[in-house]
């Protein structure tokens, strides 16, 4: 048995300086209770939302995310990981999550899709997010990775561990009001159950971080402010999918720890035969195809590398 810990995160939109400073914070509050796994959320240095300032706040892959990275690992002595928008060599900025021993950096796995309003911000990753860490294979997935059935694919049966992080927002409480809060409270329970039911369709223990908070920020193409807060769901789940621990986005900042063993078991669920592993509701699969529309519009526009004028 090891002691895992997952960070949940209240992220100042945007503020990396603030970020890195309260991921210290709480990953050496994790590593001073004997932690030797921590797990950073996803956009743990910027948080998440439809921000113009995000397009600008994308750290190279030696910045400062993974100097914290790889500090924390060699001071506690664990494994560390987490996931930032990561501007690459090519000009690209993928939502990049890297995981760290006392040795170094020792993987990466770049987000296969983006989410949403996302879309704006990072383009798409193609690996298989199996990383080594030792004697143990870690498998990397981020937010709604966890909703789909080709992360099941690569990871199913390959791992014994799986990291991961989250930055899920709420459904606003737009009128009407009973609707509305309906559907919030499906999303709220779909956020909870994808992070813990993933341990049951990979057959590995998962550590789960995520951020918690009020959420207030622009909306795509619609003349509305989003106001909404972010769903937590921070938990350790053994590798038959029982929740350990947990955080609720309601206890705001703090660490989640767990014993978890790292061990990979026969898997308790197939996957549907769809693309899909939970159902999302109406509204949410109506945003994910808009605001992607939108989004891979406004990311070639305005964070995208320009290809230099031809001369004349």
């Amino acid at each position: 048995m090891v002691l895992a810990a997952a960070v949940q995160l209240e992220a100042e939109l945007g503020d990396v300086p603030a970020n890195l400073a309260a991921c210290e914070r709480l990953a050496d509050e994790a590593g001073r209770a004997g932690a030797q796994i921590i797990a950073l959320p996803e956009f743990f240095t910027t948080g998440i939302g439809f921000a113009e300032s995000l397009a600008t706040a994308a750290l190279p892959p030696d910045g400062a995310a993974t100097d914290l990275l790889t500090s924390l690992a060699s001071r506690h002595r664990a494994l560390v990981g987490g996931s930032f928008l990561c501007r690459d060599a090519d000009g690209h900025i993928r939502n990049a999550y890297l995981l760290a021993d006392p040795g170094g950096v020792v993987g990466r796995h770049d987000k296969d899709l983006p989410t949403m309003w996302e879309n704006a911000f990072y383009t798409c990753g193609d690996d298989d997010g199996v990383l080594s860490a030792g004697e143990h294979a870690v498998g990397a997935a981020v937010c709604w990775e966890l909703m789909r059935t080709q992360t099941v694919r690569r990871l199913r049966g390959r791992v014994d561990l799986v990291m991961t992080g989250s930055g899920w927002w709420s459904i606003p409480r737009w009128t009407p009001h009973r609707l509305f809060d309906r559907l919030e409270r499906n999303n709220a329970a779909t956020a909870r159950h994808s992070a813990a039911s993933f341990a049951q369709y990979v057959g590995a223990p998962v550590v789960h971080a995520a951020h918690a908070g009020s959420l207030n920020c622009a909306m795509p193409w619609v003349p509305l402010q989003y106001r909404g807060h972010f769903e937590g769901a921070t938990l350790i789940a053994a590798a038959d999918g029982t929740i350990v621990a947990e955080r609720h986005a309601d206890q705001g900042e703090g660490v989640v720890l767990g014993e978890i063993t790292l061990q990979r078991q026969q898997s308790r669920l197939d996957p549907p035969a769809g693309f899909w592993l939970h159902r999302r509701g109406a509204l949410p699969t109506a945003v994910w195809h808009y605001q992607r529309w939108h989004g891979r519009r406004w990311y070639r526009r305005h964070v995208a590398p320009q290809a230099a004028p031809s001369p004349r």
